[in-house]
């Protein structure tokens, strides 16, 4: 495509995904989160015991194994409401403004303590080569986008199929991020097809999802033992509802009105007792601060707002469904 910038192809690629959302502005139909369900079906006789006179024999029952049975944590509404703003994931001035100013703070975090925890240089140009990593709720692919520069083999999932449209399209104008997989799918989903990563991540999504403790039990199902599970959000505390809600969504104007219900916040200790109950561990945690002065974010102790966490998986096996 010589003579044509990259930008100008990403607006035109843009321009034509936008008129086919418009034309099916539904969210993927397909996509759900049923249950396991558990069946124990034979059709088979029963054998005979050997020298018993060709009685039936009937030998002690063995319980089969099941991979752990999840609740869908899919918020229908919360899908609707950012797959009605799914086309302004990369306008760096538009709803997802907050999330392009954090997403190097997020990312500075994510690197050191993953590079930490898996004995990797974190001064080197790709120190997550080697490394399967899954972006739970992947947006548009913002935070994607860098780890797979980071040499990652990544993943993005998300239950809104515009954002894997734009994801997908926006990725494609990088050879380093063209590689990314994006699926239209949930983490209940890809438990039930044994999917297993070594870094499993989910920035900014707890908060929307219907049941925060199903939701970190899926995570921890995709990290593989000993694998590293990294957890972005926002406190529920007076300063959060000021400055998140009552700031970012009604005085600034940053997010559209009704982006986040403060009473769905949870605290750190929250978050560390909900991923304590899922296997999970918090070995490391952040605040994330914002400067308005500077119009940017930082890493610092005070969690009162914004905070990300990294926890590790207990490698003791996967628990399993025994019927009654």
């Amino acid at each position: 495509m010589a003579g044509r910038s990259p930008h100008r192809l990403y607006h035109r690629h843009l321009l034509h995904l936008l008129r086919s959302i418009t034309r099916n502005p539904n969210p993927n139909p397909n996509v759900s989160s049923s249950l396991l369900s558990l069946r124990y079906l034979s059709n088979t006789p029963p054998p005979t015991q050997p020298g018993s006179g060709g009685g039936a024999y009937f030998p002690p029952p063995t319980l089969p194994l099941h991979p752990p049975t999840f609740r869908s944590s899919l918020n229908e509404a919360e899908v609707a409401k950012f797959a009605a703003i799914a086309d302004t994931w990369w306008d760096f001035e538009g709803p997802f403004k907050p999330l392009h100013a954090m997403n190097p703070t997020r990312v500075s975090f994510i690197r050191s303590t993953v590079c930490r925890h898996f004995r990797k240089d974190p001064n080197c140009a790709r120190p997550f080569e080697g490394l399967k990593i899954i972006d739970v709720g992947c947006g548009g692919g913002i935070l994607s986008e860098p780890l797979a520069r980071m040499g990652a083999t990544v993943t993005g999932i998300d239950a809104v199929e515009k954002n894997i449209k734009i994801a997908q399209i926006h990725a494609d104008l990088d050879p380093l991020t063209s590689s990314i997989d994006y699926s239209c799918t949930t983490a209940e989903q890809l438990v039930t097809e044994n999917k297993k990563f070594d870094v499993v991540i989910a920035s900014e999504v707890i908060e929307h999802v219907a049941d925060p403790s199903e939701f970190c039990k899926s995570l921890a199902s995709l990290t593989v033992p000993s694998g590293a599970t990294v957890i972005s959000t926002i406190n529920r505390s007076v300063r959060s509802y000021a400055a998140a809600i009552v700031a970012a969504e009604y005085l600034l104007s940053w997010l559209p009105k009704g982006t986040h219900e403060w009473s769905k916040f949870l605290t750190p200790e929250e978050l560390v007792m909900i991923l304590q109950r899922a296997s999970i561990s918090v070995q490391e945690m952040a605040g994330m601060v914002y400067n308005p002065l500077t119009g940017e974010w930082s890493l610092s102790d005070d969690t009162s707002i914004n905070f990300i966490a990294l926890g590790t998986k207990e490698d003791k096996g996967e628990l399993t469904d025994v019927p009654q």
